[in-house]
């Protein structure tokens, strides 16, 4: 079965993307905890945290925190959660760092997310936010 996150990657499917350099894509989540909520994967298909190579992990982390920042400033968000599944849970298998926009009194209560929907064109209005941030 072909990966989905390696198909965006390589421009296969679409998605949202809010950050790309050359080892790291970061797009929106499809179904959201909260809006804005942001996949990073590495480019190079890896299943699991236990196989990324060392030359990629600042990479990867590095771009989680660049995009923890720029939710604050494109968002408002007043911080995130920085999240991780390793096989179980992980709905694709494709190692992928999820960063969520919170804020207090947002409901996030442990490890049960609630999914939301974007409105049409919504989607994409979240990324440019996002987009304009990273890039800078």
């Amino acid at each position: 079965m072909a990966c989905l996150f390696c198909a965006i990657v390589a421009g296969d499917e679409p998605a949202h993307v809010v950050l790309e350099d050359e080892h790291v894509l970061g797009f929106l989540d499809v179904r959201p905890v909260f809006k804005g909520h942001a996949l990073l994967v590495p480019r190079v298909h890896v299943d699991t945290l236990l196989e990324l190579p060392d030359e990629l992990t600042v990479p990867l982390f590095s771009a989680a925190r660049r995009t923890a920042a720029a939710m604050t400033s494109a968002l408002g968000a007043q911080g995130t959660f920085v999240a991780m599944n390793n096989v179980v849970s992980q709905s694709v298998p494709h190692l992928h760092v999820h960063v969520v926009p919170r804020t207090k009194g947002d409901g996030l209560r442990g490890f049960f997310w609630p999914r939301t929907k974007y409105e049409e064109g919504e989607a994409a209005a979240y990324a440019e936010r996002l987009r304009q941030v990273l890039v800078a």
